[in-house]
């Protein structure tokens, strides 16, 4: 829409032009073919009617003209108009325009507008005003701008048109800007003015600039009028400022019931549903009879209590005053069960409507995605297809949301082209709907390009993207789209927490500390799931002080906070402690979860501690009425066949209510390679290559086995099959942080700017372990073994990592690597000879736990 202070002085024909500022081509040429078929095809009534006046010569065609628009007869009235040699007077094309805009009849109307700008270079006050109204009332505000422009003179009803008509249009700056030119053009407002002016004001919302309105209200003698009040409470509400709303109201000498539904919604709108709930009652003890909308913003409303005897106290007293077959109130019921978890009463109340709008389908659909029924959310949105209901762009976001819960990619992309075939695509909620649904359907790609062609960006885009990298790990990918976000948006709470995932992962320090700061500026330290955040960060990056710091520092601590720090002790190889520290958490009074008795177990295991983890185990059902799930049985075999109790561990699988999966059997798979017990390691990998037949770990597992019982044929015919499956591809990764900058270094990677000195160091460092007696390529893998499985499970990339920070880092400095597969045999042997070598603290945290190196011996106690 352009600014009224820069429309152009020489214009085109007024219906060359679209009803919007830029309309695509294709509307054009709609409007143009409807416009051609309307003059060319007439009707059969016009027929006779054009054959008597053939017959005869009107003295008045204005008047004839005239007397066809009493009598309701437009098409007459249109050819009468278009065939008279001279144009009728100005209040015959008052009457039209009036008819047309009675009938809604658009293509009439602006035929006749573009008749009238051709016929006057002005337009007088009455044709004027009767041309704006018409046209405002089409949504043509394009067209009732360049009547407004051609009319020497204007009244308060001229304007309050334009001001009204931009604003429902959604141009409310260029209203805003009409009602101050308005006043520097020396008109004074009316009581119909300043409603439209405070509509916008709110739309926007301009707080300050409402209130200079106020003070204009005052000003000019309005501020006992109802509609004017009305309007005011509104305005104040819109803008955030509810007690500036609820003084209004407070102070108003007459009300209607307009004004209580305005300062109910406010209280609504602001998040204080008690408040207004309370000021229904109100209502209710003044006698003041609540109306359909009072009605259904109180059902949605209460259904935000989480009090459910209240919301059928409500549902009941709507019944009884005769609302229960409105379709708008039947959708509200729906929404506040939805919002109280109560889908059954919800899907009652749908199945019993007689009428339903999309609106209802929509509230099914979005209430059962919201409650985490995702399935019936689509079926839902299925039976919607099947009767022909057209889908909003609600429904396709909620759709949408429930396709990212359930992966279904093929309904997702179906709802992409609807959004795009109906425009949809523009809305920001569908947009960002899109953006999540791809991202946890694995296909990044389609979310990078949908985010690049959205017009607009708020902190929910940027936080899907965040998140979806982290999800499809691509954790570095994550952090640049963060740096670039804090340049346009604010981020929240949720973004940062995504934020701090992916330094988690990636072991960015000193990023995350960047984002601890910026958590700290903002003021979130302590929002949802924020200090869980931190913690969880911190104890992934090794950083044990500042990871306990955050512990106490966090007054809210729930079992997440407990597990975390209880997964940190195991990781660092603190089993002890970690039982500890579980038995602080129960006497602080906190519940232990399933998350909880996993790390645990998993601790037992690597620390050998059976007595304990059988005690854990038994007592999860037992004491804290937690069923075991697979994670559970997983480590109660590993555990066992850690410590060669391998027949007590199958017998344990066959014990198992459950079906065992993958990493059961392959647990058992483990203990049977680390103690050469080759039949049984034989059957568990029967089971486990059953379930996971392309796992190259697995397949590594069993070649091991075979390796160290030396059996090469069978270690041939396992790499044989890995080679045809193309299971052989799986390429570590390291990454070191150095001086803020995150290094990556894949398997043989040869492409670093320093990878020369790089190899000149590690060559160093070789030749003076072999001077020392340690030979750091020993394998006991005889040549028969094509490939190690430190080769295709560790790859020594960590080795470069390692290196490179040796020669960027200033002696004595600690180094830090993350890597992305576990640590090998080899690795870990070198590792320790290099810390003792060059006398430094060297941490590698692999996908198992961390290894503190130093002084020529790790953390773990093991051999990787």
């Amino acid at each position: 829409m352009p600014h009224p202070a820069t429309a152009k002085p020489h214009l085109k024909p007024l219906l060359l032009r679209s009803p919007h500022l830029l309309p695509p081509a294709r509307h054009l040429a709609t409007r143009s073919r409807r416009l051609g078929s309307a003059s060319t095809t007439v009707p059969p009534s016009v027929a006779v009617y054009a054959a008597e006046a053939a017959e005869s010569t009107y003295s008045d065609p204005s008047a004839e003209l005239r007397k066809l628009c009493v009598h309701g007869q437009l098409p007459q009235a249109l050819w009468l108009l278009e065939s008279s040699p001279e144009p009728p007077d100005e209040d015959a094309y008052v009457a039209l325009f009036h008819l047309c805009e009675w009938r809604r009849a658009a293509d009439a109307g602006m035929r006749a507008c573009e008749h009238a700008d051709t016929a006057h270079r002005s337009f007088g006050l009455r044709l004027g005003n009767a041309m704006l109204s018409m046209l405002v009332r089409f949504g043509e505000s394009w067209h009732a701008w360049r009547v407004f422009a051609k009319m020497p003179e204007r009244d308060v009803f001229s304007w309050n048109i334009m001001v009204g008509g931009y604003g429902k249009a959604g141009f409310l700056e260029q209203a805003l800007d009409l009602y101050h030119r308005m006043l520097w053009a020396g008109v004074r407002p009316d009581v119909y003015t300043f409603p439209c002016v405070l509509r916008s004001c709110g739309g926007l919302p301009d707080w300050r600039m409402g209130k200079e309105v106020h003070a204009h209200v005052l000003r000019f003698r309005y501020g006992i009028e109802v509609d004017v009040l009305n309007a005011l409470v509104t305005m104040y509400a819109k803008c955030g400022d509810v007690g500036a709303a609820r003084k209004v109201f407070d102070s108003m000498t007459l009300t209607d019931c307009i004004s209580w539904n305005a300062m109910i919604a406010g209280h609504f709108e602001n998040h204080e549903c008690e408040a207004g709930l309370e000021l229904f009652l109100d209502m209710l003890e003044d006698e003041v009879q609540p109306n359909l909308m009072t009605i259904t913003s109180v059902t949605v409303a209460s259904g935000l209590l989480a009090d459910l005897d209240f919301a059928k106290e409500m549902h009941a007293l709507a019944v009884k005053r005769g609302f229960a077959a409105d379709v708008a109130f039947c959708n509200s019921l729906i929404q506040m069960y939805s919002s109280l978890g109560r889908m059954g009463e919800a899907c009652t109340v749908f199945s019993r409507m007689g009428t339903r709008d999309a609106m209802s389908w929509t509230a099914m659909i979005s209430g059962y995605e919201k409650n985490g029924f995702p399935d019936k959310a689509l079926e839902v949105y299925a039976l919607m297809e099947v009767n022909n209901v057209s889908p909003d762009d609600v429904t396709v976001a909620s759709a949408l949301a429930a396709c990212a819960s359930l992966g279904r990619l093929d309904v997702g992309i179906k709802l992409h082209e609807i959004a795009t075939s109906k425009g949809f695509i523009r809305y920001i909620v569908v947009a960002n709907a899109l953006l999540e649904m791809y991202a946890k359907s694995k296909h990044i790609e389609k979310a990078i390009e949908v985010f690049k062609y959205m017009p607009d960006k708020d902190v929910i885009s940027w936080t899907s993207m965040i998140a979806g990298f982290c999800f499809n790990q691509k954790c570095f990918e994550a952090l640049f789209y963060f740096r670039h976000m804090l340049g346009d948006v604010k981020p929240n709470s949720v973004t940062f927490i995504a934020a701090l995932a992916a330094c988690a992962a990636t072991g960015s320090l000193r990023c995350g500390k960047e984002i601890h700061a910026h958590v700290l500026r903002r003021g979130v330290a302590s929002e949802g799931y924020v200090p869980n955040a931190l913690l969880d960060l911190y104890v992934k990056c090794g950083q044990t002080e500042y990871a306990w710091a955050q512990f106490s520092a966090n007054g809210e601590r729930d079992v997440v906070s407990w597990n975390i720090m209880l997964a940190g002790f195991i990781a660092h190889g603190h089993g002890d402690i970690a039982l500890s520290f579980f038995s602080e958490m129960l006497e602080s009074g906190e519940h232990p979860d399933e998350v909880t008795f996993v790390a645990l177990l998993c601790g037992c295991s690597r620390a050998g501690m059976v007595s304990q983890g059988w005690e854990l185990f038994h007592s999860m059902t037992k004491k804290y009425s937690i069923v075991p799930n697979l994670k559970h049985y997983a480590c109660m075999v590993d555990l066992l066949s850690r410590v060669g109790r391998l027949t007590e561990a199958y017998d344990f699988i066959g014990r198992m209510p459950i079906t065992p999966d993958a990493a059961v059997w392959g647990a058992l798979l483990n203990g049977c390679r680390i103690h050469q017990h080759i039949e049984l390691g034989e059957l568990s990998a029967k089971f486990v290559l059953q379930l996971e037949p392309n796992d190259a770990g697995y397949h590594v597992l069993l070649s091991d086995l075979y390796a160290d019982a030396g059996r090469w044929a069978e270690v041939a015919r396992v790499r044989k099959t890995m080679r045809e499956k193309g299971l052989e591809q799986d390429y570590g990764c390291s990454w070191v942080e150095v001086k803020g900058d995150i290094h990556a270094f894949l398997t043989d990677d040869e492409t670093h700017p320093q990878i020369k000195e790089i190899n000149a160091v590690l060559h160093g460092i070789y030749e003076r372990m072999r001077a020392s007696g340690f030979d750091p390529f020993e394998s006991h893998s005889l040549e028969d073994k094509e490939v190690s499985k430190d080769d295709v499970l560790c790859g020594h990339s960590e080795r470069l990592a390692v290196a490179f920070g040796l020669i960027n880092t200033t002696p004595g400095t600690s180094i830090s690597v993350t890597k992305n597969q576990y640590t090998c045999h080899s690795c870990h042997g070198i590792l320790r000879m290099i810390s003792k070598i060059v006398r430094r603290e060297i941490t590698v945290r692999d996908t198992k736990e961390f290894h503190h190196f130093r002084d020529g011996s790790c953390s773990c106690g093991g051999s990787g």
